[in-house]
């Protein structure tokens, strides 16, 4: 099913994890999937024996735009099938069970994952059915299982969330934003020579309205009001506004002694 309108030209760049719905059992739940993957740069989907057939309209209207995914995703009747082109495996597994192999992390797979892809090995994400997850069998041809650290008295994850958390611990691992940044949109961080100017302007006001008369204290009180403009990243913008609200301040006082 191809053509559809609307939907975001996503084109995969570089080698990344295949994400394996096995016997997914609703079509919103497989839109919705290929929407969290699309966020996170995700863009290969393998089916296996979907319950109620495939294609189904309701995963394009649930996708929000992710309609390459759905148009190009692969079907196939078994997991052995589903992973047969590939290196390694890892299946998201929420409940204890009897097996010896490593568990990771979402964050400590993803990792692995990038360390994989960069070898140029051919890797995939495996997650089980809505309501009973993978059965042993599944996993059986999985190297490793990932583990969501959550609250342990409520790990209840849809599939759509599930698979979110692994895309964005695949997208962050190498993603270079930083963790803090101040939003000044049209204006700059102000300069120490242009907050200096500002706060020289503010002390001789104060001083002239007697604010800073007590003059033991007069030093401390100015190192005060310095620390507190200091504290933050101020913008050009406010200290302009800064400069107005000070001289407005000072002029009305001059009027209001005339």
């Amino acid at each position: 099913m191809t053509g559809r309108d609307g939907g975001a030209d996503l084109v995969p760049l570089g080698n990344m994890p295949v994400v394996i719905l096995v016997r997914p059992q609703l079509a919103d739940n497989i839109g919705a999937v290929a929407r969290a993957m699309a966020n996170g740069g995700l863009y290969h989907l393998r089916l296996v024996a979907p319950r109620d057939g495939w294609p189904q309209p309701a995963a394009w209207r649930n996708a929000s735009g992710a309609d390459r995914l759905l148009d190009d995703l692969t079907l196939h009747e078994t997991v052995a099938d589903a992973v047969a082109d590939l290196h390694h495996v890892f299946a998201t597994c929420p409940r204890p069970r009897h097996i010896i192999k490593p568990v990771l992390t979402a964050r400590g797979a993803a990792a692995e994952l990038r360390a994989i892809c960069a070898r140029d090995l051919r890797c995939g994400l495996l997650f089980g059915p809505e309501r009973a997850g993978l059965d042993n069998d599944d996993m059986a041809a999985c190297d490793a299982l990932i583990r969501y650290p959550l609250n342990p008295d409520f790990m209840s994850l849809n599939l759509a969330q599930a698979v979110m958390v692994m895309a964005y611990e695949w997208w962050t691992a190498t993603d270079a934003t930083v963790p803090r940044r101040l939003m000044t949109n049209e204006t700059e961080v102000a300069t120490k020579g242009a907050l200096d100017n500002f706060l020289g302007h503010l002390v001789r006001e104060l001083d002239d309205s007697g604010f800073l008369r007590n003059a033991p204290k007069r030093p401390g009180m100015v190192r005060n009001i310095r620390h507190f403009f200091e504290r933050g990243e101020v913008t050009a913008q406010e200290l302009r506004t800064l400069h107005g609200m000070v001289t407005e301040l000072a002029q009305g006082r001059g009027a209001r002694k005339g």
